[in-house]
């Protein structure tokens, strides 16, 4: 049997007494040593120097009542005992000197005297097992009398060993991964390896996160996932705010993200919040975060660190206390050596980095995510809509064949179901359907016809599309391409004339794409409502 070493605070006011009616009270310290069924081994009793007489007094009692119990005082120089740092700091000090030996000696700390704030650092020094011991909770007799040795109990603060809480920890847990993926039973290992430590992370930080993928891989959605569970633990109450970086282009990008002052520049009649202050308290999801600029790039960074910014033209900081999800499809290592983006705020949002798999690479995932679509879409249309056996296994085998190319990921899958759900007559999805649907996708997944990429004789009649060259067919193609990828007609000029307007005195990249879409009786408006009916 290992021998026990109590720990405790000297009780200023239980433990007083000097006259012999102090034996018809109870003593919390004394009354440890006056129980029969135990046997303390040494008491580390801890008193700040004021409190020496007491100890002497207490010293002695113990020794009338219990000779085999050696008391040994320890002084702490706490000048204040309701002060939180100076006593965690004397209990920390006295810790890490201390000689435990685990081995042979059990300690149990007791947490019954002292003032609150003693008892909340002995409580904190024992989960952080810097007192490697159990809690000791005693308690007086519920009737008064001589010898007043009263009840204790004991408390391990390691939770693994209470089976209905590890159990209840476990089923929070798989609680909270069922809603960061929806309750789909996804079955790729290692995105369930990533979901499970998002959820760890989720839950006990608050550090930026950063999501790395290919468009459509989910990492919105999973941002707003992580916002969803943190919510629902009470960890944050603001909003969510979701930016693709993308669209902040030019001198409107600062000010969209940290809002401007009235008058900073022309327009600027009134004063804007930003989108920044509008994630105060709660989580901003910046999305291709990797397309910010230099400049945007830095004040993000002060931003994050200090919680504080300048508006645009502002000369007083205003605060925003976010939490930051970050989204890329690019590889910003390569950007930071490029010199695209800041090294050091790379090394900021990089502290949690996560690469969510493309749909393709995760062929075991299609099944669930396809019941869950088509539960999903059924619900939106008021009605059940089906497979039959035949055209579920028809698609399937197609949908995890390498010949799915899958480039648009989820939101290719998305908009498949969604097709098959809307046309399935009587709402079951038959046979003949599904190798529609297939042929589509086929079509859709051609060299320059993915989801990003529409033919053209979809946007010109076939009269008109006769006229023209097949180089010009090919270059008008590409172009349209471009500006699907794109997120505005001005975004697009500049990827296509970003060698040749270099060269110009004076550039309108928006104007000649105009131009040049019209010279095929084509619009940005046509351009972006043909991809979106694609889908």
């Amino acid at each position: 049997m290992k021998k026990i070493v109590v720990i405790g605070f000297v009780g200023t006011q239980l433990d007083s007494g000097k006259t012999s009616g102090r034996w018809e009270k109870w003593r919390p310290t004394v009354a440890l040593t006056q129980r029969e069924d135990l046997v303390v081994h040494r008491f580390e009793l801890l008193y700040t120097h004021r409190h020496l007489a007491l100890v002497e007094q207490l010293v002695a009692d113990i020794a009338s009542v219990s000779p085999e119990t050696k008391v040994h005082p320890v002084a702490l120089d706490i000048a204040d005992p309701w002060d939180f740092g100076e006593v965690y700091s004397a209990l920390f000090d006295f810790a890490t000197a201390y000689p435990f030996n685990t081995d042979e000696e059990a300690y149990w700390i007791h947490i019954t005297t002292g003032t609150h704030v003693a008892q909340i650092c002995l409580f904190l020094m024992a989960e952080a097992r810097y007192l490697p011991g159990l809690l000791l909770q005693s308690s007086p007799p519920k009737r008064h009398g001589i010898n007043q040795v009263g009840d204790y109990a004991l408390i391990d603060l390691d939770l693994s060993k209470y089976d209905p809480i590890a159990r209840r920890f476990a089923r929070e847990q798989s609680d909270a991964i069922a809603l960061l993926k929806s309750g789909i039973a996804t079955r790729n290992e290692h995105f369930n390896r990533v979901i499970t430590e998002i959820e760890q992370v989720a839950v006990r930080s608050r550090a930026p996160i950063l999501l790395m993928g290919p468009t459509g891989a989910g990492k919105s959605f999973l941002a707003r996932r992580v916002y969803e569970l943190k919510k629902a633990r009470r960890q944050i109450d603001g909003r969510f705010v979701e930016v693709n970086c993308a669209t902040l282009r030019g001198d409107g990008a600062a000010s969209a993200l940290f809002g401007h002052v009235k008058g900073a520049f022309t327009g600027a009649v009134t004063a804007r919040g930003g989108l920044l202050r509008s994630a105060d308290r709660g989580l901003l999801f910046l999305d291709e975060i990797g397309e910010l600029g230099a400049d945007e790039q830095a004040m993000l960074l002060k931003a994050i660190e200090e919680k504080t910014f300048f508006p645009v033209g502002g000369d007083l900081e205003v605060g925003s206390d976010f939490q930051l999800i970050a989204g890329t499809h690019r590889d910003l290592r390569r950007d930071v050596i490029a010199g695209r983006f800041r090294e050091d705020l790379f090394a900021r949002i990089n502290l949690w980095t996560y690469s969510l798999p493309g749909l393709a690479q995760r062929p075991g995932d299609i099944e669930p995510n396809l019941d869950y679509l088509l539960a999903r879409h059924s619900a939106e249309l008021g009605r059940m809509v089906r497979f039959s056996k035949e055209a579920r296994q028809k698609y399937l085998s197609f949908a995890t064949s390498p010949a799915a190319r899958w480039t648009g990921n989820f939101r290719d899958l998305g908009a498949s179901v969604m097709r098959l759900a809307t046309l399935a007559d009587g709402g079951r999805i038959s046979d003949a359907l599904v190798d529609t649907e297939i042929a589509r996708l086929r079509r859709q997944w051609e060299p320059g016809g993915d989801a990003r990429t529409e033919c053209i004789d979809r946007l010109i009649p076939a009269e008109d599309l006769a006229k023209i060259d097949l180089f010009d067919r090919l270059q008008l193609e590409s172009v349209i391409r471009i500006c699907r990828e794109s997120a505005s007609l001005s975004d697009a000029g500049r990827r296509l004339f970003a060698v040749s307007r270099s060269t110009r005195a004076s550039s309108n990249d928006a104007d000649r794409l105009r131009k040049y879409l019209a010279r095929f009786g084509l619009n940005w408006k046509s351009v972006q409502a043909a991809d979106l009916a694609t889908r």
